[in-house]
């Protein structure tokens, strides 16, 4: 049985071309023979077979004549059942929105793959979308990773965006007094947004409406923009919505999210513009050549000194997720080491992965899904609980000072510094948030970053989940080991029915 479902031109041209393949490779022939038989360019052919061109019908003809097929079945839009959801993954809004000229390779590779083995490919797509079906994952979800791996692949690492901050600088230092390598503040940066580029900044319109409130600014275009921005805020967070308003237009990026956080995310272009615009800002208020002079200095000390971490968000005015940040896009190019950063919040008893990159191949607690409980003696999980605990008595502080351990996972030689920094979320009442930034403990490590001979530095074994985790004693376990009982319980009886086997291969033998 058959179905004919309605299609798009693009769509029409990748089953066609899918057929064409499918059917010159099922009578052995190369496309090269095909294409001189069929009286057609090899060219021609591999295009029309990558589904970017659609033959005229005396073409059709002649290839349907070589082929041994009849002309309405190799036109035919008609699929069968078992490659339904190949179709629809085919025609899927993430497949055609995918960035992949970012990864090296075109959307019509990916189809050449697909449609190698068809039906596999169907099943298997299948699954996928199950997956992400039943644990609602979305478009945004897939480009949002799209673009973490596009930034782990340059190690977060983009010289064009440092030069393009270093430019901006020098073509503006002058006329607005402010040296090349000094952060700039938050008068000149809004001097400039208003005066180069005719911006209109509003710090009131948000608080007057109660559906804004969240928000922490507002885009609105047209022949003067206007931004609105959230008066709630502190300072360091005004100071990078202007820097990173200024990434935007100095970087010419117009496909662009319209709020602070976005309410949608229409497109990878629009990821990717927000991220180079949260980038640039960030240089522009941390200086790549003052902030790796400071990194180096802090990477000398001899013992652990938070007060330094303390200064250097003082000196750049920024929130320590903004320095941290920096620092994943500085530390791995200009010290050679490589970097995880982690950003989580708790909500009640819940605490979620906000914010990730993973250049450590790091085993970042899972379960998202599943609904596990992350291993409390994290970092980034201690420092939330920490800061919990003092909000109950009432003695805390919105930025406590930083701290670090040295962690091992159990059943593992791999070891890893985490430094780490715990705050109270300003426009989000009840949300704590944590950031760390971590590297792979390794022996020439010890050489980069002095302080980490320092005996008074915590040691720490940690797991990803307490449902996967055998320390019994752990005194901050937040649920049994459930999922390691059940692995345990299937080895047992993998033993048994080995066991079974053994004795039964034994008897046949004796008789």
């Amino acid at each position: 049985m058959e179905y004919e479902i309605p299609m798009s031109t693009d769509l029409v041209n990748i089953i066609f071309g899918m057929k064409v393949r499918q059917a010159r490779t099922e009578v052995n022939l190369s496309l090269s023979d095909l294409a001189k038989r069929a009286g057609l360019s090899p060219s021609y052919l591999t295009e029309i077979e990558k589904g970017r061109k659609y033959p005229r019908n005396d073409k059709i003809m002649r290839m349907a004549s070589v082929l041994g097929k009849e002309y309405d079945d190799l036109v035919s839009i008609k699929l069968r059942p078992s490659l339904g959801y190949l179709e629809a993954a085919l025609s899927s809004s993430i497949l055609g929105r995918f960035p992949f000229a970012e990864f090296g390779f075109e959307r019509e590779d990916l189809v050449n793959l697909l449609t190698r083995e068809p039906e596999k490919a169907s099943a298997l797509l299948h699954a996928i979308l199950e997956i992400a079906r039943r644990y609602d994952l979305r478009e945004e979800d897939f480009l949002r990773a799209a673009l973490r791996s596009y930034q782990e692949i340059h190690e977060n690492y983009f010289p064009e965006l440092e030069q393009a901050a270093q430019a901006f600088t020098h073509e503006l230092g002058a006329k607005y007094d402010f040296p090349a390598d000094a952060p700039l503040n938050q008068d000149t940066l809004l001097a400039i947004l208003q005066q180069e580029y005719g911006y209109k900044v509003d710090n009131e319109m948000i608080a007057q409406q109660s559906e804004l409130n969240g928000y922490r600014s507002v885009f609105v275009a047209g022949e003067r923009p206007l931004l609105l921005i959230n008066n709630r805020l502190y300072p360091r967070q005004i100071k990078f919505l202007l820097a990173r308003e200024l990434g935007y237009q100095y970087l010419q990026l117009q496909e662009r999210s319209t709020t602070s956080t976005p309410d949608e995310v229409t497109s990878f272009n629009q990821l990717l513009h927000d991220f180079k615009a949260a980038y640039f800002g960030g240089a522009l208020l941390m200086p790549r050549a003052t902030i790796v002079a400071d990194l180096e200095q802090f990477f000398s000390l001899e013992t652990w000194q938070p007060d330094v971490l303390n200064a250097m968000l003082a000196r750049y005015d920024v929130t320590p997720e903004m320095l941290f940040y920096r620092f994943s896009e500085l530390i791995p190019q200009h010290f050679g080491i490589k970097i995880h950063f982690l950003r989580y919040h708790q909500i009640g008893e819940k605490y979620r992965l906000i914010k990730e990159l993973n250049m450590n191949q790091l085993m970042v607690p899972s379960g998202i899904g599943l609904d596990e409980h992350f291993c409390r003696r994290w970092l980034s999980v201690r420092l939330l609980r920490e800061i919990s605990a003092a909000q109950e008595t009432g003695e805390w502080e919105r930025f406590p000072p930083p701290d670090i351990h040295i962690s091992r996972f159990y059943n593992s030689t791999d070891q890893f510094v985490a430094l780490g920094f715990a705050r109270s979320l300003l426009l989000t009442s009840g949300v704590n948030s944590s950031v760390t930034v971590g590297f792979r403990l390794t022996p020439d490590l010890y050489n980069k970053i002095r302080f980490l001979n320092d005996p008074a530095i915590a040691h720490v074994t940690i797991n990803e989940t307490c449902e996967r985790c055998p320390l019994l004693d752990c005194e901050v376990r937040a649920a049994p080991p459930t999922v390691l009982e059940a692995e345990q319980a299937k080895e047992r009886r993998q033993l048994a029915l080995q066991q079974v086997n053994y004795h039964t291969s034994s008897a046949e033998i004796a008789q």
